[in-house]
């Protein structure tokens, strides 16, 4: 299911002050490994959010064969990571062991065509 909305000045295009446009937005998260008994570790995370100023769209598909699979093809933008960063969070466990989590740090977020 395709879903895509739209925050529109009058000339179509998503103003730059609106406070729900697509962008970064940060929070902080606990990491803890979910089998070993190691301790937790806070940390700040990033996540894209928000509205695209492209409309959706759908037509309709000409086929000469009998069958249409995909009988519409559809367009939608969606706010998603530009650019992200590899970090990583060393956890120690009982034992004087230690592990290892990573993620990806987002640097910024565009409105890109939805797969």
């Amino acid at each position: 299911m395709l879903r895509c909305t739209a925050s529109k000045t009058d000339n179509g295009n998503v103003a730059e002050t609106d406070p729900e446009r697509c962008m970064r937005h940060h929070f902080v998260d606990t990491i803890s490994h979910p089998l070993y008994k190691c301790n937790s570790k806070m940390v700040l995370l990033a996540r894209c959010e928000g509205r695209c100023n492209q409309t959706s769209r759908s037509e309709p598909v000409i086929s000469f064969s009998s069958i249409l699979k995909q009988p519409f093809r559809s367009t939608c933008h969606c706010c998603r990571p530009h650019t992200s960063k590899l970090k990583a969070v060393r956890l120690r466990c009982t034992g004087g062991a230690r592990v290892t989590a990573t993620y990806r740090y987002i640097l910024s977020c565009n409105c890109e065509e939805c797969s």
